[in-house]
């Protein structure tokens, strides 16, 4: 029984500030204080709480560190309201990565999952208008292409692409999360192509992925379209995850039809 005596530790009482942070948190989320919205003022919030100065403080210290306000000391304005965005999310996702809860390798496979389902949807419910914004990044790509020392706007550019095919899928969840995963993954395509020997054909490559995903969801194609979003990122990523977790790329692929590239010579799936 003594060993059951350390499953357990007496509780404490939540603090003030954490009730304060908690409703505040439950309006953003619920959509009543939206992005761009202003907090009272720390005097206001003292009185509507009915707590200490210290305590307002702490709990807007709190919600800013979670991304959901940006709080400036002596705004007379009041916070303001930032909401839940991809950053907040990537942000986590970067810190699991570095600490090793999560693998560089599961955060790659994870975004083969969210990219494939994201063409395959963006193949049957684009508009004119997606395939339009989609266009428009390939062009930018292209330009920039032309100019190596441009890479971390040709790194935006495939971002605004793929966030577009993102969105293009009509599911605001799986845009929100495969936005999220592609900027947590960026850094490490920015140091790929810096430390290639030739960056323009490269990027040159990696455009004409982009034209291929493009032309199939303009076809309507999803099974090429998720097809192509799988293994790109299997012939991009393989040799730069950990070597025990390449094993979750290659299952990621192993049931596609067309067999992907050899690696060193494929397109680039940035």
């Amino acid at each position: 029984m003594a060993a059951d005596d350390d499953l357990f530790r007496p509780v404490r009482p939540v603090r003030a500030y954490q009730r304060v942070a908690e409703q505040i948190e439950e309006r953003i989320l619920s959509g009543e204080l939206p992005p761009g919205a202003r907090l009272p003022g720390e005097r206001e919030l003292v009185q509507r709480f009915g707590v200490g100065r210290s305590t307002v403080r702490e709990a807007l210290r709190v919600l800013q560190s979670t991304g959901l306000i940006r709080s400036r000391p002596g705004d007379p304005l009041g916070a303001e309201v930032l909401g839940v965005s991809p950053d907040n999310l990537s942000q986590a996702l970067g810190r699991l990565t570095r600490s090793r809860v999560a693998s560089l390798g599961e955060l790659v496979q994870f975004r083969m999952v969210l990219d494939a389902e994201s063409n395959r949807l963006a193949a049957r419910l684009h508009t004119e208008e997606d395939l339009v914004r989609m266009r428009e990044q390939i062009t930018r790509m292209e330009e920039l292409g032309a100019a190596p020392s441009g890479l971390r706007a040709f790194s935006e550019a495939d971002a605004l692409f793929h966030r577009a095919i993102a969105e293009a899928s009509r599911n605001a969840l799986l845009g929100l999360c495969a936005r999220a995963v592609h900027e947590a993954v960026v850094e490490v395509i920015e140091k790929k192509i810096a430390a290639v020997a030739d960056p323009a054909a490269w990027m040159s490559r990696s455009i004409n992925h982009h034209r291929e995903v493009l032309t199939a969801i303009e076809a309507g194609d999803s099974a090429r379209a998720a097809r192509l979003g799988r293994t790109a990122l299997h012939e991009y990523y393989a040799d730069h995850v950990e070597p025990e977790t390449r094993e979750l790329l290659a299952a990621a692929v192993a049931d596609d039809a067309v067999p992907a590239r050899p690696r060193g010579t494929g397109q680039g799936g940035g």
